[in-house]
């Protein structure tokens, strides 16, 4: 299975390195960001599984960053965990309303932040799992019954051809490379070329018809699933 990325946010040098440390040890992987311009930058090009967030960052206050990030329709559903030294009730209770999914202050055990995580990532899947995802009126995914259906009628899938479609579904919009995918699929254990991804969606849009338009082809760099 391919590792959980974790964006971390935060302009102490010493802290970005203390968490990675713990989230890599845990098998997770990590990159880490000193402004929020930087990690823009990277979340627009490749979303992480979760980020977790410092709250005083020198070029953004992260507060109005995670605002961003919920009111942007790629990033409405990106986990995010606060890490920050703000640790008043008022603090806590503003960062969860603004859509943190869980608020750790500092100083902390990166033991317990790694728990954390974990914990947040855990309950986004067993939500994702269990949701009903819908695109563009005509196509309905069912993750928890592995189920397909464009304008109510049932769509006969592969076990791949499903995967590929959650794969773009649970992250609409954003563009995933024929290594990505493969990744995703198989990881390390299966030796496949990047075209076989293609094969795979040719098949997958002949297969929803109308709703295979739905699955967007970017020249030179992968796939992307858009209304």
């Amino acid at each position: 299975m391919l590792p959980k990325t974790i964006f971390i946010v935060d302009d102490e040098a010493d802290i970005c390195e203390l968490v990675s440390l713990h989230l890599q040890k845990s098998g997770f992987k990590t990159k880490s960001f000193l402004t929020a311009t930087e990690f823009l930058q990277a979340v627009r090009a490749y979303p992480p599984d979760l980020v977790v967030l410092d709250l005083m960052l020198p070029d953004m206050d992260g507060l109005e960053l995670c605002k961003f990030l919920r009111n942007d329709k790629r990033t409405a559903r990106l986990p995010i965990i606060m890490l920050t030294a703000k640790g008043e009730e008022t603090d806590r209770i503003l960062g969860l309303e603004l859509g943190a999914d869980d608020y750790v202050t500092k100083p902390f055990s990166p033991r317990e932040l790694v728990a954390r995580v974990k914990a947040v990532l855990r309950r986004t899947e067993e939500k994702d799992t269990t949701e009903l995802i819908k695109i563009g009126g005509i196509l309905l995914i069912d993750p928890q019954r592995y189920e397909v259906f464009v304008q109510g009628e049932k769509i006969k899938l592969t076990p791949t051809e499903f995967k590929i479609l959650l794969i773009l579904a649970k992250r609409r919009g954003w563009v995933f490379s024929r290594d990505q995918l493969l990744e995703a699929l198989w990881g390390r254990e299966k030796a496949v070329i990047d075209r076989t991804i293609d094969v795979h969606i040719k098949n997958l849009r002949e297969k929803l018809g109308e709703a295979g338009k739905c699955i967007k082809s970017i020249r030179g760099v992968g796939y992307k699933l858009e209304a």
